[in-house]
């Protein structure tokens, strides 16, 4: 295989059949071409990883060193590029994905293609959105399947149309579970639990599962369990219970939102079940409560 390799949606045609690939490219840079790599918006989820050189980047404004088997990942709505307006004497690898629909208020769909769950690309994006540092240091495991991507599309072995949206998968939740180990060894338990209940707080209607809550915080199920149980005194799904009857409380008192609204709106599926839930926990009704409080 040649280990560099140049591939554009719409102007080659190995990328035909996989639409949800904008680019896919190796590329060696042995001098430097003027106007080149100027900042701006990209299309699609950029993800790089670097193999050779040292690079100097502006990401939203700030500027990031970028040495080899360093990675790094691009929103589609982030504006990136060099501030001297050229791409530096180097090597890196570039795949950028065209999901079916992402903003930045973290709802992301990444298309039929793929076969991650919804509840899985759930706590992709909030890990994405959540995390302040965009490079995930010294790991080639990005840049190997970057590479492994790339073979797929130039060789086109039997199997390839079925390999390549896999490796893509693939790509992605080995960044989230990176990005997951990383943060969490970089911060103690108090701060991610404090980022997880804003995560929620901003949330609530969402279904969240306790594999979507762990995945926020890095952690495997009985892992996160056990840390939110001696943290809190709850086990996760009864500590979301008690910010939403919190959230249901406040809203109660200062709205006239119906009652359904407001149990749709905190994440209840029905009205009897906001009703049963909240008078186990507060001893009223929705509705008493709402009476006494007016």
């Amino acid at each position: 295989m040649n280990s560099n390799f140049y591939y554009i949606q719409n102007e080659s045609p190995e990328l035909k059949e996989f639409p949800f690939v904008s680019c896919l490219l190796s590329q060696k840079v042995q001098q430097i071409i003027l106007d080149s790599w100027e900042v701006g918006q990209r299309a699609g989820i950029g993800i790089f990883s670097f193999t050779e050189g040292k690079y100097e980047w502006s990401l939203e404004h700030k500027t990031y060193p970028l040495y080899p088997n360093d990675s790094l990942i691009v929103q589609p709505w982030q504006a990136l590029g060099n501030p001297r307006g050229y791409l530096e004497i180097g090597a890196f690898m570039q795949l950028s994905i065209l999901p079916s629909h992402w903003t930045n208020e973290g709802h992301l769909i990444l298309g039929d293609w793929s076969k991650i769950s919804y509840s899985e690309q759930v706590v992709i994006s909030k890990l994405f959105l959540s995390n302040a540092k965009p490079i995930i240091p010294r790991n080639p495991a990005i840049g190997q399947l970057i590479m492994e991507l790339g073979q797929e599309v130039q060789e086109q072995a039997f199997g390839y149309r079925t390999r390549v949206p896999q490796i893509v998968d693939e790509i992605l939740i080995t960044w989230a579970r990176t990005l997951g180990k990383t943060e969490r060894n970089n911060q103690d338990f108090s701060q991610t639990f404090l980022q997880l209940e804003q995560t929620l707080r901003a949330n609530l209607e969402h279904p969240w599962t306790l594999e979507e809550m762990a995945g926020l915080a890095g952690l495997g199920n009985t892992a996160f369990s056990e840390k939110v149980k001696r943290f809190s005194g709850f086990s996760p799904l009864n500590y979301l219970i008690n910010i939403r009857i919190a959230e249901a409380s406040r809203l109660l008192k200062s709205s006239d939102k119906s009652l359904t609204d407001i149990a749709l709106e905190t994440g209840f599926y029905s009205s009897q079940h906001f009703s049963t839930t909240f008078k186990k926990l507060t001893g009223y009704t929705p509705r008493d409560y709402r009476k006494i409080h007016i």
